[in-house]
């Protein structure tokens, strides 16, 4: 039995590509399930988040199992061959150290990020209760969130602006000059909505609207910041009043469109809207860019934020890479 990752972040697709292949967290131990029925794969863990995409199997016989899997997220996003470029292969000893630096924030876009940590585990967990993981994978998984924990523990690889979240804000800040008495609006009511939130209402935003698909979701965050809930079917008004709209929803589909903004420009007087899209897919059909006043930026934007980041913590990268190496080395696991 053989431990294998087929998968494709931020790093080797753009974001046009990541949203094709993205599993919603809801649907993550039925996505395990049929890539585990369709591969052959004797057991999946599939982890999706706005900045990968990936499978990790157990089998003994890996390069059948990932033929068929690679065959089949293309058959099923009716995508060409060519797409397959954008993935990446692991094996062995080589997955597990990629999932030790995936948990440990060292393969994210913004450098340490402490969401990514939850959201595999999130992933781990739906693959547990839909009967998809065993020796291979447990331990595998296991060893990897101990590392993970080892690495945030004894590092500083969390300094600083460490999630999309912090990220997006500061983005924000610098394009807008300034967030004091600014207006923002949050489409979305999650985890990183709400790291947002918290982040914008820290750095002195007035105004702060949270819209969601389960209100009662809006109600407790708006609540949580001192912000103020809006039913998701009221949303575009406020469009009418605010200067930034941070994006983080699960829709599958874009959730503002060009013409929700071509309906409120006049009453807006024409003045600048800044849009940051930190969902994936993403949530702002990006032709909503094209209109004069309105800056758009996606996740992939942020990359240039990540990489400041990323010089500034060269020697914590090293320190990390070591540690998981030693740690890895020490271990005795099946199929690594």
């Amino acid at each position: 039995m053989e431990l294998v990752c087929l998968g494709l972040n931020h790093q080797t697709a753009p974001v046009e590509v990541r949203e094709r292949f993205a599993v919603p967290s809801s649907r993550l131990g039925e996505q395990a399930r049929i890539v585990r029925e369709t591969s052959g794969a004797t057991e999946v863990v599939v982890i999706s988040t706005c900045n990968r995409t990936e499978f990790f199997l157990a089998s003994p016989e890996p390069a059948a199992v990932l033929a068929a899997l690679e065959a089949g997220l293309l058959n099923a996003c009716r995508a060409d061959a060519e797409l397959a470029s954008h993935f990446y292969r692991h094996h062995r000893a080589e997955a597990l150290h990629h999932l030790c630096r995936v948990v440990s924030g060292l393969d994210s876009m913004m450098l340490g990020e402490t969401e990514v940590f939850g959201q595999v585990k999130q992933a781990y967990q739906a693959a547990l209760e839909s009967g998809t993981t065993s020796a291979v994978l447990n331990r595998a998984f296991q060893r990897a969130f101990a590392i993970g924990k080892k690495v945030r523990t004894v590092t500083r690889i969390q300094e600083g602006a460490t999630s999309v979240g912090n990220v997006a804000v500061e983005l924000a800040g610098k394009i807008f000059g300034h967030l004091e008495d600014s207006e923002v609006m949050i489409l979305g009511a999650g985890e990183m909505s709400r790291i947002t939130a918290q982040n914008l209402r820290s750095r002195g935003a007035r105004s702060i609207f949270v819209t969601n698909r389960s209100f009662e979701r809006a109600v407790e965050l708006a609540t949580e910041t001192g912000g103020l809930a809006v039913k998701f079917d009221e949303w575009q008004r406020i469009l009418e009043r605010v200067d930034i709209v941070i994006a983080s929803t699960g829709a599958p589909h874009f959730v503002l469109r060009r013409e929700d903004l071509e309906a409120v420009r006049r009453a807006r007087k024409f003045r600048p809207l800044f849009l940051i899209d930190i969902a994936v897919p993403r949530d702002i059909d990006p032709e909503v860019g094209t209109i004069d006043e309105v800056y758009l930026y996606d996740i992939d934007t942020l990359e240039q934020l990540a990489e400041e980041g990323r010089g500034r913590r060269r020697r914590q990268i090293e320190q990390c890479e070591l540690l998981i190496t030693r740690e890895i080395d020490a271990s005795t696991l099946p199929g690594i």
